[in-house]
């Protein structure tokens, strides 16, 4: 087979790598499917750019992209490379040998100029891929319009401008490629986890010590009692 191409390890199926980019996941609409649980609908990518060829993923498994057992974002790959997406294991192969630093990632060094709307409509479309919970798909226009109390029109128009600033190029999942870009820039981060305090607002008290002193706290000496001092309930003074 010329050109690059991917190996099933599990069926042994080979399949040629598209021109541009190749999308790998679970569902119906990838290049390069595998039906495999631990696979997201949507994966990963793997990206031709002339005689290279590396792979992006996309974040939205938990289980995420290795090469070579390594736990990458991105990578240059090489012949004979081993990635695994989740527990899906596959071969690379047809990659003209490169003097290339396989464990480069790439990354745009520098990112484009934004207003602050943009910034809060990006922001708006990550959310979904930085909560805690696993997601399918980066937010809709619909929602962001949404979440920004904005007409679902102009959210448009600012993805519009945003894919022309990060050279997303017109195609499938673009939405996803865009959202892809900007966490793997680190433009939009992670938000602190919100603390939700126990029922009743009150933190619980730890259980004491039957001399009614907190867990940790050294006891406490006995005082010897005195003539005329009171016994303590449920004692008899001898």
């Amino acid at each position: 087979m010329e050109g690059p191409y991917i190996r099933i390890e599990e069926t042994g199926t080979v399949l040629p790598l598209r021109s541009e980019v190749t999308t790998i996941g679970r569902g119906r609409g990838v290049d390069i499917r595998l039906d495999d649980p631990s696979v997201s609908r949507l994966h990963a990518e793997l990206v031709r750019r002339g005689p290279y060829v590396y792979v992006v993923d996309l974040g939205l498994s938990r289980n995420g992209t290795r090469v070579n057992g390594r736990p990458i974002a991105r990578r240059v790959l090489e012949d004979g490379d081993v990635v695994s997406f989740g527990a899906a294991r596959c071969r690379m192969g047809g990659i003209p040998r490169e003097d290339v630093d396989p464990d480069v990632e790439l990354r745009r060094a520098v990112a484009p100029e934004l207003t602050r709307r943009e910034i809060d409509v990006l922001t708006s479309l990550c959310r979904p891929a930085l909560s805690d919970e696993a997601f399918v798909a980066p937010a809709t226009a619909r929602e962001i319009a949404t979440d920004l109390v904005v007409t679902e029109a102009a959210v448009k128009q600012h993805l519009l401008r945003l894919y022309q600033k990060f050279r997303i190029p017109e195609g499938a999942n673009r939405r996803t490629r865009l959202a892809n870009e900007v966490i793997a820039l680190g433009l939009v981060r992670p938000l602190p986890p919100v603390h939700v305090p126990p029922q009743g607002g009150r933190s619980p008290e730890p259980a004491r010590r039957p001399d009614g002193a907190r867990p940790g706290t050294p006891p406490q000496p006995r005082q010897p009692m005195t003539p005329g001092q009171p016994t303590a309930p449920g004692r008899r003074a001898s």
